[in-house]
C-alpha cells in the first residue's frame, strides 16, 4: 500500500534530507565539511567562476563555517578522492570501492568516457609519471594545432588512465589537475575490492535515499549507464522486505527508507538560501520541476539575446519554497558583486519577512565571493528594483 503525501510533504522530505537548511556547526569546521560530502556521497565540480566554483558553494550552504582551502586539506589527507558520479565530483574516500564498477567497465572497454584510447601514448605516460612523480597536462608538450574543441592527445591519455583507474589527482595547481600513480594516492587502509552487482545497486539506492529523502528508479539511475533496470528491481525486492515504502506525490510513485517519513513531522526554518544552479538538490531539473513546480535551465549556453533570466541564475530558496533566480557575477577586481537580474516567481507574494531575511543572506553570500558591496541592476518585477537596491 502506497502512502500519499502532499508536494508540501514531500519538498519537506527532500529538504531536510539534503540538509540544506543547516543547524548551528557541531565539531571542527573542517570535520563538518567531510560530514556533508559523506551524508550527500558527492559534490558536483564546475569551472565556471561568474562567483565562487560550484562545489564551494554547495557545501558552503550547508556548512556556515566553510572555508575554501577545506577541499583541499581533505584531499591532502585523502578523506576525498576526485572521480566521476553523473559528473565529475568530489566523493568520500570512504566509498572509494564503489567506483571501482565504472573504471574496471572502462578498462575492459565495456563502457567509454569520451576519447579513444592511445594504448601506446597511455604506456609511455604511465611510466614517465611513474619514475617522475605527479605530473599535469602541460607538462606534456604537443606541438600540433588542434581545432577548437579538441584536447591535446597527452590530456586525453590522461584523462583514460584516470577514468579506468590507473591514475588518481593528487590534487590540483589554480585548478589545473595533478595526477600521480593510484597506488600512491589510495590510504594504505582503504578497500578496493569490487562490489557484486548488487553490493553496487543497493549503494546507489541507499546513498540517494539517505541524501535526498525520496526517490524514483530513474533518478537513483540518473546519468548511470546500465543501471535504471537493476535499481528498479531493486527497489521492488527491498520493497517486498519493507526496507523501504512507496510512495505517491502527483501521481507518481517514490520509494524512501521508513524512518524518512518522521521528518514530516520537522518544522522547515524560515531560511533564505542562495543555491548553485549544481546543487545536489537542484542537479535533476524534472524532478524540480514535478515536486517543486520550479522549471529550471541554466542560459550559460544560450545566445544572450534569447536568455530570460541570465547567464548563469541562482535559484533563491525562502521559506521551503524556490521563489526567485538570482544572476550574479563577481568582480573581485572592483570586489563588486553585480545582480545582472533578479527575477520573482509569479506566485511568489513580496514582504518584509523576505525583505529582512534577503539582505542578510545576501551580505554573507558577498563575502564569500570575495566582494564588500553588491549592485543590483535589474528586477522583474521592475517595480521592485528601488526596493530591492535599497536593502543590497
Amino acid at each position: 500500500m502506497k502512502e500519499i503525501l502532499s508536494p508540501s510533504e514531500a519538498q519537506k522530505l527532500v529538504l531536510l534530507s539534503q540538509r540544506v537548511l543547516p543547524d548551528i556547526v557541531n565539531g571542527t569546521a573542517i570535520d563538518t565539511t567531510l560530514v556533508s560530502i559523506e551524508h550527500l556521497g558527492y559534490v558536483q565540480i564546475d569551472t565556471i567562476s561568474a562567483i565562487q566554483r560550484a562545489h564551494h558553494h554547495t557545501l558552503w550552504n550547508r556548512n556556515p563555517e566553510y572555508e575554501l582551502s577545506h577541499i583541499d586539506t581533505l584531499i591532502e589527507s585523502k578523506q576525498l578522492f576526485e572521480y566521476w558520479s553523473h559528473a565529475a565530483a568530489y566523493l568520500p574516500m570512504r566509498d572509494y570501492k564503489f567506483s571501482l564498477p565504472r573504471k574496471e567497465a572502462i578498462l575492459k572497454n565495456e563502457q567509454s568516457h569520451w576519447f579513444q584510447k592511445d594504448v601506446k601514448l597511455m604506456d609511455s605516460i604511465l611510466k614517465r609519471i611513474e619514475n617522475e612523480g605527479p605530473l599535469m597536462a602541460k607538462d606534456f608538450e604537443h606541438k600540433a594545432k588542434l581545432g577548437e574543441w579538441q584536447s591535446k592527445p597527452a590530456k586525453q591519455a590522461l584523462e583514460n588512465l584516470f577514468m579506468q583507474g590507473d591514475l588518481m589527482i593528487s590534487s590540483r595547481k589554480n585548478f589545473h589537475k595533478v595526477y600521480d600513480l593510484t597506488e600512491r594516492v589510495l590510504p594504505n587502509n582503504i578497500d578496493t575490492t569490487c562490489p557484486s552487482q548488487q553490493q553496487h545497486i543497493r549503494f546507489l539506492i541507499s546513498s540517494y535515499l539517505r541524501s535526498n529523502g525520496i526517490g524514483q528508479a530513474s533518478e537513483i539511475a540518473y546519468l548511470l549507464k546500465n543501471t535504471k533496470t537493476l535499481v528498479a528491481s531493486e527497489l521492488k525486492e527491498m520493497h517486498e522486505s519493507n526496507e523501504v515504502v512507496q510512495l505517491s506525490v502527483n501521481g507518481q510513485l517514490y520509494y524512501a527508507f521508513p524512518d524518512t517519513l518522521n521528518l514530516v513531522n520537522t518544522p522547515i526554518k524560515s531560511q533564505l538560501k542562495i543555491l548553485s544552479p549544481f546543487d545536489n538538490l537542484l542537479i535533476q531539473r524534472k524532478r524540480m520541476q514535478h515536486l517543486f513546480d520550479f522549471e529550471y535551465k541554466i542560459e550559460s549556453y544560450t545566445p544572450e539575446a534569447k536568455r530570460k533570466y541570465g547567464y548563469f541564475s541562482l535559484p533563491i530558496l525562502w521559506e521551503g519554497k524556490l521563489v526567485a533566480r538570482m544572476d550574479c557575477k563577481a568582480d573581485r577586481k572592483s570586489a563588486m558583486l553585480h545582480i545582472h537580474h533578479l527575477f520573482f516567481e509569479e506566485n511568489f507574494s513580496f514582504n518584509d519577512a523576505f525583505k529582512v531575511t534577503f539582505s542578510k543572506e545576501i551580505a554573507a553570500f558577498k563575502r564569500f565571493n570575495d566582494c564588500s558591496e553588491v549592485k543590483i541592476h535589474k528586477t522583474t518585477p521592475s517595480a521592485l528594483l528601488h526596493t530591492m537596491q535599497s536593502i543590497s
